[in-house]
């Protein structure tokens, strides 16, 4: 039986709710963990997906409580979980699994309704082709070892849009798909109201007439139909962790 288990790494839900946005679209029975609280899953209960989500915080500032999910995060690889980083997630399983000189600050924002290159074809991506997204974040990943992690899509600001780990059923991916124009207004106006920097791209994001392809649909069913396995490709980590 599939049973997920969400890391809700928001800071503000009032403003962003990411557990709701990606429920939505998953019919998975869930159960959800506010990190930043200092609540994570016990991968001893069964769980056979994981879903990392966004957050407002920074990938560079490395809290007690982001360290704690990143061991946790190199838990469920090792488990061979079924494992989907979205954004703040996607960083921080880099930040995981390849170490601090995977993540950083981005020369600038990409906040708004982007265009994403799916570079080839892939179990949970889709087909290989061009979609159109809603995106907001201030840092992101490069610097990815190739023989072990694939890059699976980039943007024009952002080289790696999505990347998967090799041999596993790991992904990270930049973009929030699951936030439909409601969500993605609500989020803008909270930034702004917050104090976030970058206010031109945040005012001309909420300027702009939404371009969503619903490509949600298509990550959320294919996530869905993954299968964990007890058995997988033998992968080490260096348990605590993190070179560089």
């Amino acid at each position: 039986m599939k049973k997920l288990a969400i890391i809700d790494n928001s800071l503000w839900p009032e403003v962003y709710n990411p557990v709701e946005h990606w429920t939505a679209y998953l019919d998975l029975p869930y159960r959800a963990f506010r990190a930043v609280e200092g609540y994570l899953p016990d991968l001893e209960d069964g769980y056979t997906h994981l879903i990392v989500t966004g957050s407002e915080a920074s990938i560079v500032n490395l809290e007690p409580w982001v360290l704690a999910e990143a061991d946790l995060l190199q838990e469920a690889v090792e488990r061979n979980l079924v494992v989907l980083g979205s954004c703040y997630g996607h960083q921080l399983l880099a930040l995981a699994l390849a170490g601090r000189q995977s993540v950083r600050r981005a020369a600038r924002p990409e906040i708004g309704w982007i265009e994403v290159e799916i570079l080839k074809t892939d179990p949970l991506l889709g087909s290989r082709g061009r979609r159109h997204v809603f995106s907001s974040h201030y840092d992101e990943v490069y610097n990815l070892d190739e023989s072990r992690f694939e890059i699976l899509a980039r943007s024009q600001h952002c080289p790696v849009q999505a990347f998967r780990l090799r041999g596993k059923k790991v992904w990270g991916l930049q973009a929030h798909p699951e936030i439909d124009p409601a969500s993605a207004a609500l989020l803008l106006r909270g930034m702004l109201d917050r104090g976030f920097s970058g206010t031109e791209f945040i005012n001309q994001a909420l300027a702009s007439a939404p371009s969503d392809d619903g490509w949600i649909e298509t990550i959320s069913r294919n996530f869905v139909s993954l299968q964990n396995s007890e058995k997988g490709v033998c992968w080490s980590l260096a348990r605590r962790w993190y070179p560089g």
